[in-house]
């Protein structure tokens, strides 16, 4: 994260709660004291624009693969990137979402999946280890449509490339529940809400963003470079 000096945890360390109390004293004793007059500011309002909807996964953080300051995300984590469709499992997801628009403001919200997710290899494989967590694997009814499309439209593909698949699938499937939240649905037609769907790659860093008219998903370069055409031809 921006401004963060904290060392990256020992792979000795076997204390993962002292390892927690180092991060405070330094953030403390060094971070804060740097930034005191930011987080002066922030103790008053926040302010953020974008909404950022992704995996409870322990190798995805949000600030750092977008180099975001505190205040600039307002962020969501679930097992799976998961918004249940209005109605459905009303709860915090739906609180946050319904916040973020009406209370802040947002203009943008990003769901964000990732690569190697434990949640798409379960839903894949039926693994046994979802009988151990029924909470769990309610939850993942909201991903059941995903996976169904994959079967549909994807039925060569098996192992990884067909977990990759449903990953990408599951990002579309939750924007569409996003889009039936009223809030949701009021703010794009009113042109004042744009929603996107990201899948970021553990291993490469790599970002694809879904690209509703080509109906997949697009390196973050070819999608910035389709918008600068975009913007191009519109002047």
């Amino acid at each position: 994260m921006p401004g963060s000096h904290a060392a990256p945890p020992s792979p000795v360390d076997d204390d993962p709660v002292e390892r927690l109390f180092d991060g405070v004293r330094e953030f403390r004793d060094n971070v804060f004291p740097e930034r005191r007059e930011q987080f002066e500011q922030l103790a008053k309002a926040q302010n953020p624009r974008i909404l950022f909807i992704t995996c409870a996964d322990s190798r995805v953080v949000p600030e750092m693969i977008t180099q975001t300051e505190p205040g600039e995300l307002f962020v969501c984590r679930n097992i799976g990137n998961i918004v249940p469709a209005y109605g459905e499992m009303m709860g915090g997801v739906s609180a946050v979402v319904e916040y973020a628009v009406v209370a802040l403001g947002v203009t943008d919200i990003v769901v964000c999946g990732h690569s190697n997710c434990g949640a798409m290899a379960g839903l894949i494989r039926g693994d046994e280890a979802l009988n151990k967590m029924p909470t769990v694997r309610s939850w993942l009814r909201n991903a059941h449509a995903a996976r169904s499309v994959v079967e549909v439209l994807h039925p060569e593909l098996d192992g990884d490339d067909k977990i990759q698949a449903l990953v990408e699938q599951n990002v579309v499937t939750q924007l569409q529940h996003l889009g039936t939240h009223p809030t949701v649905a009021a703010g794009v037609a009113s042109g004042k809400l744009e929603l996107h769907g990201w899948v970021y790659d553990i291993e490469t860093g790599a970002i694809h963003l879904h690209d509703a008219a080509q109906g997949r998903m697009v390196p973050f370069e070819e999608s910035q470079g389709n918008q600068a055409l975009k913007r191009k031809a519109s002047t």
